[in-house]
């Protein structure tokens, strides 16, 4: 099978499949091995390209939302803070086809005795519902973003079932009758310098210890040692702590924790004051999203961003937006092992962009690069890409993809 050349060639090679609907007989690219209907409207194909650093595989998902019953969805573990492989995800949910998504807090070889939370770098919405806010671009993983990104893009699918990007940034207050503050994270591990964040009882039961530690600009900078933490319960503040607190948060229960001036702040709050908060995340979309993760975006108008690095090669995992929403393709890509180097970031922009897309980001890659789908006739989910190690890493959420008659989950 020969491969072919990446960015000409490889629009050459897809063009067949840039159509809005593949017709049934469309015509294969020339080198796919595998060619298969996961569901009514929902294709899987592979196929080989190669790059100036060595042949790789793309597995390729095309997703037609103008389907009836075809429909995207946030992938959850049920907590912002919990982590599973994507197969068990998609099989609770009853996805066809799901892949990993956002960025996540995965170390924190920086701060000794400080655990690590699982939680996602960007903002996310469940069932339409805000479910986290996007931490400063300085304390994000998955490295710089290009010129004109922000660490509040994301992508997601609105309540008029188009998929599209967009930026969410969170509004929320904490009033008493004496006091007005600004709440400036929500459900996140790393809190802005001198803020107020609140997290729920999705937050999960990790420590919160992390949210205060580094800066706006700098992930490794040292902890902060002006903390204070207030648990609110049901409208009043029940108790008060000078360090985070860890372990599950009841409903109806918020956990306010502030440092430096927010610390501070907060400091006038005690047990029985009556508390009034409220948080929502604005979209740079006129359509409210129906669920929304964070995402790297590398294609826009249909250009790759200026600045996107074209030297490191890695497993890639990435969305692209066609057909003004309707139509989507998810991308995982191998690397790292013998089936393909990768490609680069502004490889896997040029890829969006010859099938078709207009917009285009990148979650999560390496080792977390998981594609699955589910066999229409055994229903047995079987990971696509050739996996780091051969193992599925656990992550904190993803895309799940449904088809007609295929129960939903999230989203």
């Amino acid at each position: 099978m020969k491969p072919v050349r990446l960015a000409a060639a490889v629009l050459l090679l897809t063009l067949p499949l840039c159509t809005a609907a593949l017709p049934a007989r469309a015509t294969a690219p020339t080198d796919a091995s595998v060619i298969e209907r996961i569901a009514p409207g929902i294709e899987y194909r592979a196929f080989n390209v190669a790059t100036a650093h060595g042949p790789t595989r793309i597995h390729l998902l095309t997703v037609d939302l103008r389907r009836p019953g075809v429909r995207a969805g946030l992938l959850y573990p049920g907590a912002v803070t919990d982590r599973e492989p994507v197969s068990a995800m998609a099989d609770r949910q009853g996805a066809v086809a799901a892949v990993n998504g956002d960025f996540f807090n995965i170390t924190e070889s920086q701060h000794p005795g400080v655990p690590a939370t699982g939680a996602p770098s960007g903002a996310a919405v469940l069932d339409g519902r805000p479910l986290k806010a996007a931490v400063p671009e300085g304390q994000r993983f998955g490295g710089a973003l290009p010129p004109g990104a922000s660490g509040e893009d994301v992508f997601g699918v609105g309540t008029d079932g188009r998929a599209r990007t967009a930026r969410l940034t969170l509004h929320g207050h904490l009033r008493t009758r004496h006091t007005a503050l600004p709440v400036r994270g929500l459900n996140q591990y790393a809190l802005p310098e001198g803020a107020v964040g609140l997290f729920t009882s999705q937050w999960g039961s990790a420590s919160r210890a992390r949210a205060v530690c580094g800066t706006d600009r700098d992930r490794a900078a040292p902890c902060s040692h002006e903390v204070f933490e207030v648990t609110i319960r049901h409208g009043r503040v029940q108790r008060t702590s000078t360090t985070p607190g860890n372990g599950p948060i009841p409903p109806g229960t918020l956990v306010a924790l502030g440092r430096e001036g927010g610390a501070r702040a907060l400091r006038s709050l005690t047990p029985g004051t009556p508390v009034e908060t409220g948080y929502r995340l604005a979209s740079t979309s006129r359509v409210p999203f129906a669920f929304a993760l964070g995402a790297y975006p590398v294609l826009t108008a249909h250009q790759p961003l200026p600045g996107l690095d074209a030297v490191t090669a890695e497993p890639r995992t990435a969305v692209g937006v066609a057909d003004s929403g309707r139509l989507l393709r998810v991308i995982a890509t191998d690397g790292r092992e013998s089936t393909g180097t990768g490609l680069t970031l502004a490889e896997l922009a040029r890829l969006l962009g010859s099938l078709g897309c207009r917009e285009g980001v990148y979650v999560d890659g390496g080792a977390s690069t998981t594609l699955v789908t589910r066999n229409p006739t055994t229903g047995r989910t079987t990971v696509r890409n050739t996996l780091d190690h051969g193992q599925q890493r656990r992550v904190p959420n993803g895309l799940a993809l449904y088809g007609p008659r295929t129960r939903g989950g999230s989203g």
